[in-house]
């Protein structure tokens, strides 16, 4: 997208059906209960919420949720180096487990990689922390989809 403004103006889905939406918020809501059930801190959330969102190219969405994994207590140099995880040792065991399943979730590959993917993800995972890292990855690809079907803007920081 060019840095101009689009000529089309664009439907705020989440404006235009509010109770649609706000069952999305439901679901996110749920989603971080489980969250903290399965005892994943918010920083090990927000850096599989960052991963989600680069892999889809949320502009809005990456804004919010890198600022909230540096609130989270992130490290910039590992947001910086995220899209290129699997060349470092900067991530736990338990991290590259959630960052391959959640890749594996948003970019549906064919199901023999899928296969790998699980069954890598769950020497380092319990059944809880799958089932809720699944969540989380699905929860942010909707939001994702929510903020770029609606054209979110992202403005500058003051």
């Amino acid at each position: 997208m060019s840095s101009t403004a689009p000529e089309t103006e664009y439907v705020h889905i989440d404006k235009q059906s509010p109770a649609v939406y706000q069952a999305q918020i439901a679901v996110a809501k749920a989603v971080r209960h489980a969250t903290t059930e399965a005892g994943m801190d918010r920083r090990f959330v927000e850096l599989i919420n960052v991963r989600v969102s680069q892999i889809n190219r949320c502009a809005y969405c990456l804004d919010v949720h890198v600022a909230a994994a540096l609130a989270a207590g992130e490290t910039q140099q590992r947001l910086a180096i995220l899209p290129a995880w699997r060349e470092t040792t900067l991530f736990s065991d338990r991290e590259v487990a959630a960052l391959t399943l959640a890749e594996s979730i948003t970019t549906l590959p064919d199901a023999q990689t899928q296969e790998t993917d699980y069954a890598f993800a769950r020497r380092f995972l319990s059944e809880q922390e799958i089932s809720t890292v699944s969540w989380i990855a699905v929860t942010m690809n909707a939001f994702n989809r929510i903020s770029i079907a609606s054209r979110h803007p992202v403005r500058p920081k003051q």
